[in-house]
């Protein structure tokens, strides 16, 4: 499988990200992106698959992700029925580790888990218990209160001598200059996915020539831009499914499609059934976990 590229943003005014997810499943995107991920997943059991690992989790499963390192999350089973899947999802960079342990000396080990969080980290019981407890609290919190809590957390995590590492290695990091050139034109993709992209669009968004971009952008998102796009508009398609009534038709346009017939003809290529099928499955895991 080839990861997809996640264009993760960190809004104006944070220097880390918060993502409080609630889902009646997890739908299996295989993807990656350049910020740690600290992933707390409730009410939930399924398979993680992280790297070159696959592994069953369970409630209150714990991970911390290095960067770059494809994962995904797949459930459709819930251990409440009443209520939602919950997955909440902490990103923050390398250098925002790097600037807060040269400001502060105290905080040396978010440098020591930052390195060993490389192949991916599953926390020991205890700890994952007492992190969720913290983690649950983060959404209610003023923004400005989230910073300590989250300090918190990940200092209590570094000093975990039974965390285990879930893959077999890990990924190297993308150059500086690379990261940044490409940066913009992922915003501008998921900005426009629906509309037809011109491939020297994209080469001016990064300031190269065209055969420089194609080659930037194959190295940097494993596929060409034209299967990037595709990617991003089936992906808006299955989460319209699982989560919307609305017709089929309806969601092919709204994903871009303006032929519902090549829109079931790529979306069986990419999930292997037909837009339909992929809403009953869903419909149907739904109904046996409540």
């Amino acid at each position: 499988m080839t990861p997809l590229f996640e264009q993760v943003t960190i809004p104006t005014g944070h220097s880390w990200g918060l993502l409080w997810r609630e889902l009646d499943a997890i739908p299996f995107i295989w993807h990656y992106h350049p910020q740690f991920e600290l992933t707390l997943t409730i009410n939930a059991r399924g398979q993680r698959y992280i790297g070159d690992h696959l592994g069953d989790f369970e409630p209150g499963d714990l991970v911390l992700l290095g960067p770059n390192l494809p994962h995904t999350w797949s459930a459709s089973e819930r251990i409440d029925g009443a209520q939602p899947m919950l997955a909440v999802v902490v990103w923050f960079s390398l250098e925002w580790v790097e600037q807060l342990a040269a400001c502060f000396p105290e905080l040396h080990s978010l440098r020591q888990l930052a390195a060993r969080a490389g192949r991916a980290l599953h926390f020991s019981a205890d700890r994952s218990a007492r992190s969720a407890d913290k983690l649950l609290q983060l959404n209610a919190l003023p923004v400005p209160q989230r910073l300590p809590l989250l300090l918190d957390v990940l200092l209590d995590l570094a000093g975990d001598t039974g965390a285990q590492p879930l893959a077999s290695m890990a990924q190297a990091p993308l150059p500086d200059g690379q990261q940044k050139r490409m940066a913009s034109v992922f915003d501008f993709m998921h900005a426009h996915f629906r509309e037809e992209i011109a491939l020297e669009t994209l080469a001016r968004q990064a300031a190269l020539s065209l055969g420089a971009f194609h080659r930037c952008f194959k190295r940097h998102a494993h596929c060409t831009p034209g299967e990037y796009l595709a990617r991003l508009r089936i992906g808006r398609a299955c989460q319209q499914l699982i989560e919307s009534n609305l017709a089929i038709a309806v969601i092919a346009q709204e994903a871009g499609y303006r032929n519902l017939a090549h829109f079931n003809r790529q979306f069986r290529a990419a999930r292997h059934v037909t837009p339909r099928a992929f809403r009953l499955q869903y419909r149907r895991g739904a109904e046996r976990a409540s």
